[in-house]
């Protein structure tokens, strides 16, 4: 008997009504948690830009991050955290953004990116695309030029991949999922 091999939305946990009533949270935990399935989304994410010209990756707030620094490596680059507020130590430069339920900032550090640089801009997840639009204007802001924009999921209706798209972004995602 053949057993079809696993993808990356197998690994992936979903719980209902969390947060809150009616929202379907897809939960990369058991992703990362699985050897297979943690290297098998790196390497997804990653293969696009082997040998691309790339000089850092940027991971936004949290899962970004250990996705990031995951690619960062094996693609010998730099890895620069976008954090929440107030979790950045010096000099800052922060954009707010409009949450789902509310508004919430972004920063980074002033002297994070060098004017001119090329960045992958790497999170978990794709939803409105709000958080994502603030990393890349941060990142415009200090002069640097995203590359392309890499997620594990997307979340089509909820329409952040049109909206970084209308930015003039190239988004790479490893599976979809309908509804919020």
């Amino acid at each position: 008997m053949i057993r079809a091999q696993k993808t990356v939305q197998d690994y992936i946990r979903t719980i209902p009504d969390f947060p809150h009533e009616g929202i379907m949270f897809r939960d990369v935990t058991t992703l990362f948690a699985d050897p297979r399935g943690f290297r098998m989304a790196v390497d997804q994410l990653l293969h696009p830009y082997a040998g691309a010209d790339i000089d850092v990756v940027v991971g936004l707030e949290a899962r970004g991050f250990i996705l990031g620094g995951a690619i960062a490596h094996q693609l010998g680059k730099g890895f620069v955290p976008i954090r929440k507020k107030g979790k950045l130590p010096g000099k800052v430069i922060s954009q707010a953004y409009t949450l789902e339920y509310g508004e919430a900032v972004m920063e980074i550090h002033d002297d994070a990116i060098e004017a001119g640089a090329k960045v992958l801009v790497v999170d978990d997840l794709l939803a409105t695309g709000g958080t994502a639009e603030a990393g890349i204007k941060l990142l415009e802001k200090l002069g640097g030029n995203v590359v392309e924009c890499a997620f594990i999921i997307d979340l089509p209706e909820l329409g952040g991949r049109a909206k970084l798209e209308k930015m003039g972004q190239d988004v790479h995602v490893l599976c979809e999922f309908e509804g919020e």
